[in-house]
């Protein structure tokens, strides 16, 4: 069974999608696609059913990342199928926690920025860029790529656990 990881930010056009595009590039360079499926969702439904902001797309492309993306809210059922859930910012990592059913479910979410060594212990947030310049979507591009290795190789730990 494949291993599960769902990326959420708020209205997931900005940057969920953006961590799902990134993971999934560097899970099918690592070889484990078979192994390890990632998607992505927001905390709301304002944009349910909308594509991925077009800056989203633009810096996605302009790094050589494909994404073929329809936003979708998160939904509290959806805990029981995945094995981590990685909030894009602390207000997520809230939303969701207080979300789950359990407390195993809760333990699933984790910040993405806990995945960068580099990152500050402080502020593990990935800034929302929606409302700002193509820089914002830059630089959120950026943090996401630098947490990815990190995740993908905390991912690749509990697959090759399970298989043992």
């Amino acid at each position: 069974m494949a291993y599960r990881v769902c990326f959420v930010c708020t209205g997931n056009i900005c940057r969920s999608p953006m961590a799902e595009a990134v993971f999934r590039a560097r899970v099918a360079d690592a070889g484990l696609d078979d192994l390890v499926k990632a998607d992505s969702a927001g905390t709301g439904g304002w944009h349910e059913g909308e594509g991925a902001d077009p800056r989203t797309v633009a810096v996605l492309v302009e790094n050589g990342y494909g994404l073929d993306h329809t936003a979708r809210r998160f939904q509290q059922s959806w805990f029981s199928r995945l094995d981590l859930v990685v909030a894009l910012d602390a207000g997520h990592l809230r939303a969701l926690r207080r979300l789950a059913p359990t407390e195993q479910d809760a333990a699933k979410v984790r910040l993405l920025r806990s995945y960068d060594p580099a990152a500050d212990g402080g502020d593990l947030d990935v800034p929302d860029p929606y409302y700002g310049g193509q820089d914002g979507f830059e630089e959120c591009l950026e943090m996401v790529e630098a947490a990815s290795d990190g995740l993908l190789a905390a991912v690749r730990e509990q697959v090759e656990g399970r298989a043992a």
